[in-house]
């Protein structure tokens, strides 16, 4: 029996141009009517989720900044965790040889150093953006992750650098194929739900899941039942080949599981009917 369903926000229940479907709303709405609790798991800020869960006037729990921050319904902290500040430190402060922006998150926002206006197309529909500053002025002790943006096959070769010189202090994820992330040791979106369940008094295999990067792989793999999008990065797909894959976000594929789940759960489902 499902109680819980935890849904990926970019490239799996959003459209490509970063706005909710009204298909999808709806299959949300009624899936909360049939007593699914409802979590929200995504890399944004809780800032940004905050008004984006008004904005669907959904009781939705929030697991916010890959799996750092959970909150209630209510918007009331359950869990939070920061990068060791001397990871956060070694990150901010080292010069790293790449041509990647870099973007800090801690409580108070998204900073960076550098004029983005293109990453700002994904945050129209709540108008959160970022700051801008001397990032190396910025608190170590509080920041919750560190991100970096630039072609993938750069955030690869990045990627060597940051596991040679971060090793277990730190988790290194992709969360998009042209972002990759710091995070704390251990802190992903699988735990954050984990610890979800636990304030629930529910298990993991009583949760649904719906994903398409890598940031993804913990909660869908730790899931009941976990759901890889078909528009989903070619790396999970390869990570998690047992699991079933659906259609595009394109197409509100989430919405169409959905509503085949609600309707006749006990029938096997094709993307393509």
């Amino acid at each position: 029996m499902v109680r819980l369903a935890a849904f990926d926000m970019d490239g799996t229940l959003l459209l490509p141009n970063h706005q909710l479907g009204q298909q999808t709303l709806e299959s949300l709405q009624a899936l909360h009517l049939r007593d699914v609790n409802l979590a929200l798991a995504t890399g944004r800020h809780l800032q940004e989720m905050q008004i984006l869960r008004e904005k669907m006037t959904l009781p939705a729990w929030l697991i916010t900044g890959n799996g750092t921050r959970v909150h209630d319904r209510s918007g009331n902290l359950i869990f939070a965790r920061d990068l060791p500040p001397a990871v956060a430190e070694e990150v901010i402060h080292r010069h790293w040889d790449t041509t990647a922006t870099i973007h800090i998150f801690n409580d108070q926002g998204w900073f960076t150093d550098r004029p983005a206006p293109e990453l700002l197309v994904a945050h129209q529909m709540s108008g959160f953006g970022y700051q801008l500053c001397d990032l190396k002025k910025l608190p170590a002790h509080q920041v919750t992750k560190i991100c970096f943006i630039d072609q993938h096959q750069n955030l690869c070769r990045l990627k060597i650098s940051l596991d040679a010189a971060l090793g277990e202090q730190a988790t290194i994820c992709f969360s998009g194929v042209d972002t990759l992330e710091v995070l704390p040791a251990h802190c992903n979106k699988g735990s954050a739900l984990a610890l979800l369940c636990d304030h629930l008094s529910l298990t993991m295999a009583e949760c649904m899941a719906f994903g398409d990067a890598m940031n993804d792989r913990e909660m869908l793999a730790q899931v009941g039942q976990g759901f890889i999008m078909g528009n989903a990065m070619a790396q999970l797909k390869a990570a998690l080949p047992h699991l079933p894959v659906l259609g595009h976000c394109e197409t509100q594929a989430v919405s169409h599981y959905l509503n085949h789940w609600l309707a006749t759960p006990d029938l096997a489902y094709s993307p393509e009917c």
